[in-house]
C-alpha cells in the first residue's frame, strides 16, 4: 500500500507578523493542500502562547471544510480533558453537516498549555472536583456514544442527544506521544497518531509496537490497527536552501528546549543569533536527525521511517518564516510523490478515507 501523506499545521506566529497573519496562512495553506491532493489537514490545539495561534482548531476546520473541495480537515487534537465530551460531539457534528464525510477529529489528553492555562480553561477540572484528568478514557466513551454509538443503558445521559443529527460522522483518532494514547487507542479499537515531531522519534517505536499488540478488533470500530505519525520534514530545491529554511525551526527548537517559546524567527535571525559552543553541538545534532533536503531526499526519509515504524500516514509538520517558501516545500514534496487533486494522498487503497456512517 502506498503512504498516505497528509498536512498538519499548528498555525505558527512568525517574527514580524502577528497572530492573526498565521490564522490567514493556515487558511491559504489548506487550499494549497487541497489543490495538490493532500489526504488529511490537521489542526492543532494550543494556549496562552506566542509560538502558536490555534487556539480553537473546530473553528479552523469549519473555515477550512468550507473553502476545500475534497481534502479531509480535522484536529490534531481536541485536548479533550479541557471540554465536556458532548460539547466537542455537537461541535463536530456541525462539521460534519459542512463537510459531509470530511471531518476526524483527534483527541489527546495533554494540556496543550501550562498548568495555569489548562486551570482557567477548565477551572473544575484542573481543581481535581470533577476527576476530569482520570476521566480521559471515559470522556473517549462518552465522545463515541454522542458521535453515533449511543451511550450504556445505565449512564446517566443515556437521554441526551448530541444535535445535529447527521447521517454520517467524524473519523475519530486518537493522538499522542506516550504509551497511555497508543493503549488507550488499542483498546477503543480506534486508529492512532504519534506525534514523532514532539519527542524526536524517542518513544515511537514502543508506542507503536504496543498499539499493534494490544489492538482490539473486537470493539468494532476497525478490522486492523491504523498507524499514523506526525513529523517535522522540509523540501527546497537544493540541501543547502533547505538547510537555511530549517535553520528559523532549530533556533526555535532551542529556545523551546530551554521553556520560552517565541514566535518562529527568520533565517537571517537564525544566522546573527550568538550561538554558543554547546548550542552549536546541538544545532549539529539536530540538523542531522532532520527530515530535510531535496524532495527524493525527503521522500526516501519519510518512507523509510514510515516502514521502520509501521505506520500507513505520515502527517507533515512544515514550520517555514517565508510563506512562499513553505508553499514550494509542500508542493515539491506532492511531487514527490506523485499526488494529485482527486487522489487523496497519492495511491491510496480502495476504502481508505470513506466517510463513516452515523451507527443507530
Amino acid at each position: 500500500m502506498a503512504l498516505v501523506l497528509s498536512i498538519l499545521d499548528q498555525s505558527t506566529i512568525a517574527s514580524g507578523r502577528g497572530a492573526d497573519a498565521a490564522i490567514r496562512e493556515t487558511l491559504a495553506m489548506a487550499q494549497h493542500a487541497d489543490a495538490l491532493g493532500y489526504a488529511r489537514y490537521w489542526l492543532a490545539e494550543h494556549h496562552n502562547s506566542r509560538s502558536h495561534a490555534g487556539a480553537a482548531p473546530e473553528i479552523l476546520i469549519a473555515a477550512i471544510a468550507a473553502t476545500t473541495r475534497r481534502i479531509r480537515v480535522g484536529s490534531a487534537g481536541v485536548m479533550l480533558p479541557h471540554y465536556s465530551s458532548l460539547k466537542v460531539a455537537e461541535q463536530f457534528r456541525v462539521l460534519e453537516a459542512i463537510a459531509p464525510g470530511r471531518i476526524d477529529l483527534g483527541v489527546g489528553r495533554a494540556p496543550g498549555s501550562d498548568g495555569r492555562t489548562a486551570y482557567a480553561l477548565n477551572p473544575a477540572a484542573a481543581q481535581g472536583l470533577l476527576g476530569q484528568g482520570d476521566r480521559f478514557p471515559a470522556q473517549v466513551q462518552e465522545l463515541l456514544g454522542w458521535l453515533g454509538e449511543g451511550l450504556p443503558v445505565n449512564h446517566p445521559f443515556r437521554d441526551v442527544h448530541a444535535q445535529p443529527e447527521v447521517p454520517t460522522r467524524p473519523e475519530l483518532w486518537m493522538l499522542g506521544s506516550s504509551d497511555y494514547g497508543a493503549q488507550l487507542a488499542a483498546y477503543f479499537g480506534l486508529p492512532y497518531c504519534f506525534a514523532h515531531f514532539i519527542t524526536d522519534g524517542a518513544g515511537a517505536e514502543q508506542a507503536l509496537s504496543l498499539y499493534r499488540q494490544g489492538f482490539r478488533a473486537e470493539a468494532g470500530r476497525l478490522p486492523a490497527p491504523r498507524a499514523a505519525i506526525a513529523v517535522f520534514a522540509l523540501c527546497a530545491a537544493t540541501e543547502a536552501e533547505a538547510a537555511r529554511l530549517f535553520s528559523s525551526r532549530a533556533l526555535w527548537r532551542l529556545s523551546r528546549d530551554r521553556g520560552i517559546y517565541p514566535p518562529l524567527p527568520t533565517p537571517e535571525e537564525a544566522a546573527a543569533h550568538p550561538y554558543t559552543e554547546a548550542e552549536r553541538e546541538k544545532l549539529a545534532r539536530m540538523q542531522a536527525r532532520a527530515i530535510i533536503g531535496t524532495p527524493q531526499q525527503v521522500k526516501a526519509r519519510l518512507e523509510a521511517l514510515a516502514a521502520e515504524l509501521g505506520a500507513e500516514e505520515v502527517a507533515v509538520l512544515t514550520p517555514v518564516h517565508d510563506p512562499a517558501a513553505r508553499r514550494e516545500s509542500l508542493s515539491l514534496l506532492a511531487g514527490a510523490f506523485g499526488l494529485a487533486a482527486g487522489a487523496p494522498g497519492g495511491a491510496v487503497a480502495a476504502g481508505a478515507l470513506r466517510p463513516t456512517p452515523a451507527l443507530p
